[in-house]
């Protein structure tokens, strides 16, 4: 018993010593806390604070648009199937909650965060097993705990970067954005931007992609298969790693049968499913793509308040425009790549392959490549429906397999066009002028004054021969008549964008501009013509509406009268007789439908177009080096009339023959009466005599320039114009230089037609 008494003294006397012990251990534990804490703070607190404020202030700023803000936008053509897809650097689509199949909620949450209905954003314990991991591994990141909320804030807010601060700043978004949003917008939001590998972005973009189809038309065993992807996109990448991506999307389906989401009939049914991609292979439509962007650009330009112009009182003005320009353009561009509009186009598919094959099959000859791969040898060609005044069809180039996107020749390269100009800016005014296509004109070599391709020169001849065989003597004395700035004028009336200060010369007359014009605008210019003289801008887009469907650009044609309606059919008139008789004879279609058109090429045969229509359709052909080069068979009527004669053949004979409107236009009525600012031939008392509409009655009534007589005057003050915005691909427009010095055409050069 003694015995016994005393082991317990000696133990009771032991036990003072211990809690002593203990205490100072714990002291020196909350004192090393709390010194580490102080430490921590002073060395990494305030950029803690800095990142909690951060977060605050993105959740606070952000709002639904936020999450939805890289919609993929597609293209439709004039059927209604889809033919492109424009995006940024994700291809996405949005869909609803309710939308979103109940299987695809229900993968999300039992795989990636079973707790997600109860957490406030976080997962404290999976955090707490991060940040041991990163301690044993000497701060490398090996592994995660991220909700649902935190994959969102990372995918939305922050990048892909496996380091503590960002974790952090994870940590911060997850909390606030729990405080601002409802747990069904949260894996809304998730459900439409995590990322599938390839591209895609979204649980909708994923289906289309990998399935072709969207996700509401999937089987269980799909959607889980593209649940599984996810989770690790490298790992479980499916055109890399499919069998990865079959076991995941088995593990999936596991666990929600252990969870009690599915059934087992529905559990065997997709764990038995053969798993079959279908990717939709993506027809390279580049010029389609691109002129596409261009126009639906514009029409977003317009909806935000931009005002276009082409004209400017002085170089600040235009300066000032074109930097406004450019920043109402990034703007259009960004919403067009990222907000999930549904573009509806003009575009003929079949027409556009007819077109293609025309261009390629009358070129085919030409094998030269640059070192690039692109032939050297190129054309262009766009063609308008004249009923409604939009492209049907648009070639930028010959067909061949690049890289990235082509240049879009149809509308971003601008060529001097030759004589097809004259039936713009000279013949049309001039009948506007009380000259009609029996005028008598005299066609004959002036010091000072240009050739005739072919070297003739016929004298006393009517205003309609002139035209047929593209005299370009009498060209120029009409426009020197008429003058360079109200010739241009038509130009700019009709949104000619190149018509720079050093193209007020005669040498415009012949073609003779400092950039020229493009495809694209001489269609425009052609088709103004045959639609009585009223204008219409040269777009494909017919409607849009944005990821909503509600119409932003509404089906609207705008006119605009540039030339009258007279004057308009008295030239159609006269251009029919180019086809007949003229410098395109042997061009006119095989089944007898009427159709007019005009020649042009450039000195030493560097460009050639042939610009036609028929009452159907317009279309507009150029054709030459893009580095300026002499083909020395290169005229209007061979390559360029060959594709327009080859296509328009193609289009039209399965549809009937109809005449062109010319109300009572008989070939020897006039064209119209003067105009304002204008002194008409009859009233005009200069050297250059007159033009009268009875050619009969002398010999006076022709167009003359005295040889002696200032032949070569130039305009001294021609009035400031606009440079706008060089188009370039899927980019930017930035704005163009100032145009060199005076480019005009040799007017004794031979071979401009």
């Amino acid at each position: 018993m003694e015995v016994k008494m005393a082991r317990k003294n000696k133990k009771q006397r032991k036990h003072p010593k211990f809690w002593f012990g203990f205490k100072i251990v714990l002291l020196l534990f909350l004192l090393t806390i709390l010194v580490g804490g102080i430490v921590f703070y002073f060395k990494y607190g305030k950029d803690i604070f800095a990142m909690q404020d951060d977060a605050v202030a993105l959740v606070k700023e952000s709002s639904i648009d936020t999450f939805r803000s890289s919609e993929t936008s597609i293209v439709y053509n004039n059927k209604g199937k889809e033919i492109a897809k424009l995006k940024g650097e994700k291809d996405s689509y949005y869909l609803t909650l309710d939308k979103i199949p109940k299987a695809v909620k229900d993968a999300a949450i039992v795989t990636e965060d079973k707790k997600f209905y109860s957490h406030n954003g976080i997962d404290a314990k999976g955090i707490m097993r991060a940040v041991f991991a990163l301690i044993k591994n000497n701060g490398e990141k090996t592994q995660g705990a991220s909700t649902i909320t935190q994959q969102l804030a990372r995918g939305v807010f922050l990048s892909t970067e496996k380091t503590y601060e960002r974790k952090i700043k994870e940590i911060f978004i997850a909390l606030e954005l729990e405080k601002k949003y409802t747990k069904s917008q949260i894996l809304e939001f998730y459900l439409n931007t995590i990322y599938y590998a390839n591209g895609y972005y979204g649980i909708e973009a994923a289906a289309r992609g990998y399935f072709g189809k969207s996700c509401q038309e999937l089987s269980l065993g799909q959607l889980c298969f593209l649940c599984s992807i996810p989770n690790n996109p490298t790992l479980y990448n499916p055109l890399k790693n499919f069998d990865n991506t079959v076991k995941r999307k088995n593990r999936i389906l596991d666990q929600m049968l252990d969870d009690g989401v599915i059934t087992k009939v529905d559990y065997d049914e997709a764990y038995q499913e053969e798993i079959k991609l279908n990717i939709q292979e993506v027809q390279k439509r580049d010029y389609i793509q691109t002129f596409v962007s261009y126009c639906a650009i514009r029409e977003l330009m317009k909806k935000n308040g931009f005002e276009f112009k082409n004209s400017f009182a002085d170089k600040e003005e235009r300066e000032t425009y074109e930097t406004e320009y450019d920043d109402a353009y990034s703007t259009a561009q960004q919403m067009l790549l990222n907000k999930g509009y549904k573009i509806y186009t003009s575009f003929d598919l079949k027409k556009q392959k007819k077109l293609q094959k025309a261009v390629n099959h009358n070129l085919s000859g030409f094998k030269d490549k640059e070192t690039n791969g692109t032939y050297k040898m190129q054309g262009s060609a766009v063609c308008i429906d004249n009923k409604t005044g939009r492209v049907v069809a648009l070639v930028g180039g010959r067909s061949q397999e690049t890289e990235g996107l082509s240049l879009n020749r149809a509308y971003q390269s601008y060529r001097q066009p030759g004589s097809s100009i004259k039936p713009l800016i000279v013949y049309t005014p001039t009948l506007e002028r009380g000259s009609t296509a029996s005028t008598t004109v005299h066609d004959y070599k002036f010091k000072g004054g240009p050739s005739n391709s072919s070297g003739r020169y016929y004298g006393y001849v009517s205003l309609r021969f002139a035209v047929e065989q593209s005299l370009n003597t009498v060209a120029w004395q009409l426009f020197q008549k008429l003058k360079p700035e109200v010739g241009l004028q038509y130009l700019l009336d009709m949104n000619y964008s190149k018509i720079v200060k050093s193209d007020y010369y005669l040498s415009a007359s012949l073609g003779g501009l400092t950039y020229g014009t493009s495809t694209l605008e001489m269609a425009s210019g052609y088709a103004t013509l045959e639609n009585d003289g009223k204008y219409r801008e040269p777009t494909c887009i017919v409607k849009i509406l944005d990821s909503d469907g509600n119409e932003i650009v509404s089906d609207k044609v705008e006119r605009k009268s540039v030339y009258k309606k007279d004057s308009a059919r008295a030239m159609v008139d006269i251009l029919t007789g180019v086809i007949k008789r003229g410098t395109a004879r042997g061009l006119g279609l095989d089944n007898g439908q009427p159709s007019a058109g005009k020649t042009g090429t450039t000195n030493d045969k560097k460009d050639g177009w042939f610009c036609g229509f028929t009452p159907y359709y317009t279309t507009a052909v150029w054709v030459g080096y893009d580095s300026p080069k002499t083909v020395a068979d290169l005229y209007g009527s061979t390559y360029p009339g060959r594709i327009w004669h080859e296509y328009m053949n193609e289009i039209h004979k399965d549809l009937d023959v109809k005449e062109f409107d010319l109300g009572e236009l008989s070939s020897g009525s006039s064209g119209g009466g003067s105009s304002s600012g204008y002194t008409t031939p009859q009233e005009d008392t200069g050297s250059g005599g007159s033009v009268d509409t009875d050619p009969a009655d002398s010999n006076d009534n022709d167009v003359d320039v005295d040889p002696d007589d200032g032949t070569d005057t130039q305009i001294t003050e021609p009035p400031a114009t606009q440079v706008p915005a060089t188009q370039v691909p899927a980019t930017a427009e930035p704005a163009a230089t100032e145009p060199p010095a005076d480019p005009a055409a040799d007017p004794e050069a031979e071979g401009v037609e």
